[in-house]
């Protein structure tokens, strides 16, 4: 499905992306993600197909708003027969929730559910208008951080069973990693699209590296066979468009820096020699600031800082291996 809306007002906004399967909107609060998928429901006016003109009644979507909306006085099966007519409404109701798995729980009113079973009530109800297309709106915003991950990915697995597109709008990179499409937006526009892995590990701009986790951004000058960081000399394959002299940014992810092993000969390139300024625990990784030529933010796997016994302090030597450096166009002033 193509999307191409035209937004005036609450803010000005022109998009034009594709839909494909289970699809994620990234971008950050106030980018304009919510206000994109009110106007493809219908509750905002744009300009633009699909479903040009039609009032929001008679538009084929299903819409999984932030709060879910789910009426606390109606039991599960009630909310979802609400959309429904006729004297069936009870066992299409029922047989749609046995579609989502939540058939046992029909008589529950949504405060008993949990809110993973909250989203699954709400997927029936949209399930109920017999959608061509699928909207959901922050869906991680209201989930446990411990069981995030699963119900997500249950949700998920449910939507694409149904075999409907959707439009997930979300700032949280974990649901852009279940996606089979990813869009992310800033400025009003969409910057980049494409496959999940293509985008994450290729972002276009430094703009949409920030918006992707990327939190070691260098302003780099281009020269014969790398770039030139902060005065630091580092070799990585160019890019085409790549010409010595020229500005741009370099990337590297917090987990793709590598602390270089004593017991073992030194890598040839990219070696940088500094202090751990911070260690410290996050889940089951441990954070790291490495203070040297550059200054990198280091995530560490807790099997190697079990090996390397790290500890702030410490001097060591880090590895910026040139197929984990990226190299994007653009200015040294650029900010998002």
């Amino acid at each position: 499905m193509e999307v191409q809306y035209r937004i005036r007002r609450p803010i000005p906004l022109e998009a034009r992306f594709q839909i494909r399967g289970f699809t994620v909107l990234l971008g950050r609060s106030g980018a304009g993600k919510t206000t994109l998928l009110k106007a493809l429901a219908g509750l905002l006016p744009a300009e633009g197909t699909p479903f040009a003109g039609l009032p929001p009644e008679r538009r084929p979507v299903g819409y999984l708003p932030q709060d879910l909306a789910l009426f606390p006085h109606l039991t599960a099966w009630e909310n979802v027969a609400f959309p429904l007519k006729g004297k069936g409404r009870k066992a299409e109701a029922l047989a749609l929730l046995e579609r989502v798995g939540l058939l046992e729980h029909a008589h529950k009113r949504p405060q008993a559910l949990s809110g993973g079973q909250r989203q699954r009530v709400a997927l029936a109800r949209a399930l109920a208008r017999r959608p061509e297309l699928l909207l959901l709106d922050e869906p991680t915003s209201a989930l446990d951080p411990l069981t995030k991950a699963g119900v997500l990915g249950e949700l998920v697995d449910l939507i694409r069973k149904e075999g409907l597109p959707a439009l997930a709008v979300s700032h949280d990179p974990l649901l852009a990693g279940m996606a089979d499409w990813l869009l992310v937006m800033g400025r009003g526009r969409i910057l980049q699209e494409g496959p999940p892995a293509e985008v994450l590990s290729a972002p276009r701009s430094v703009g949409v590296a920030r918006l992707l986790g990327y939190e070691n951004l260098f302003p780099v000058r281009v020269a014969e066979g790398g770039v030139v960081a902060g005065g630091v000399p580092l070799r990585l394959a160019l890019p085409p468009w790549a010409r010595p002299g020229q500005e741009a940014w370099l990337g590297v992810r917090a987990e793709e820096v590598l602390v270089v092993r004593e017991d073992r000969p030194p890598p040839r390139e990219n070696v940088l020699e500094g202090v751990l300024s911070r260690l410290h625990p996050e889940g089951l990784a441990y954070r790291a600031r490495f203070e040297g030529p550059l200054s990198l933010e280091v995530l560490l796997p807790r099997h190697v800082q079990e090996r390397l016994r790290l500890a702030a302090g410490r001097r060591v030597r880090v590895v910026l291996k040139p197929r984990y450096l990226h190299l994007m166009p653009g200015e040294a002033e650029e900010v998002l």
